[in-house]
């Protein structure tokens, strides 16, 4: 089997354009993921028992099921309550709901490791919500930021599972240009080798986050 550059010149516009999908899906998912997960985190820190529990299941309820389960729900069974979503859209959230659950406890590990007292804060008699707000969430932050890097380059690699709920992403767009030429091998290739031209890049740049922040 011998390799077609021409035909890999013709399918690369097409699979860039899949690239696109997969990398706007990551981007936005990875937001959606970062915000609600500190919602995760601070609300598992309430006084409040009932929320604290309510939370607890939910997170574990989600991080204990498959991600392509969650997309099929969302894409296939939501629709059937009323809330009918694009794949794209389906397949955004389903990524950012199911990483929330493991940024909330990186947020959680975090929090818990500044350190406690905080007398610089408690002299100046700040509220709670401008300490937590202007000292504690800030430092928390900080020490999640290597982590948090960690799982974009997970949630990218993830996306794949999109192709499932019909998104145009990179292997999608490669499953389609290999069934009209009934011709996988660069196609495939070529989706191999666009996933590791972004995430080495990005894990390089996460070790040296990692490096600063530990030094720091």
């Amino acid at each position: 089997m011998d390799w077609d550059w021409s035909y890999t010149g013709d399918i690369l516009p097409d699979l860039l354009k899949g690239l696109r999908y997969t990398v706007v899906a990551t981007l936005v998912g990875y937001v959606i993921a970062v915000v609600l997960g500190m919602v995760w985190a601070l609300l598992r820190r309430t006084p409040f028992r009932i929320v604290n529990e309510a939370v607890r299941w939910v997170t574990e309820f989600i991080r204990s099921t498959p991600l392509l389960v969650q997309l099929f729900f969302i894409y296939n069974v939501l629709p059937a309550w009323g809330f009918k979503l694009s794949s794209l859209a389906a397949g955004i959230i389903g990524l950012g709901v199911h990483y929330s659950t493991y940024t909330a406890e990186v947020y959680r590990a975090g929090i818990a490791d500044v350190p406690k007292g905080q007398e610089a804060a408690t002299a100046l008699n700040l509220p709670t919500s401008r300490v937590w707000l202007d000292v504690i969430l800030p430092q928390a932050f900080r020490r999640t930021i290597p982590t948090l890097g960690n799982y974009l380059i997970a949630m990218f690699k993830d996306s794949p599972l999109l192709l499932a709920i019909n998104v145009a992403e990179l292997l999608g767009a490669a499953f389609k240009v290999g069934s009209d030429s009934l011709k996988f091998l660069e196609p495939i290739t070529l989706v191999g080798l666009l996933f590791v031209a972004v995430s080495v890049p990005s894990s390089i740049m996460i070790r040296r986050l990692e490096r600063r922040y530990a030094t720091n």
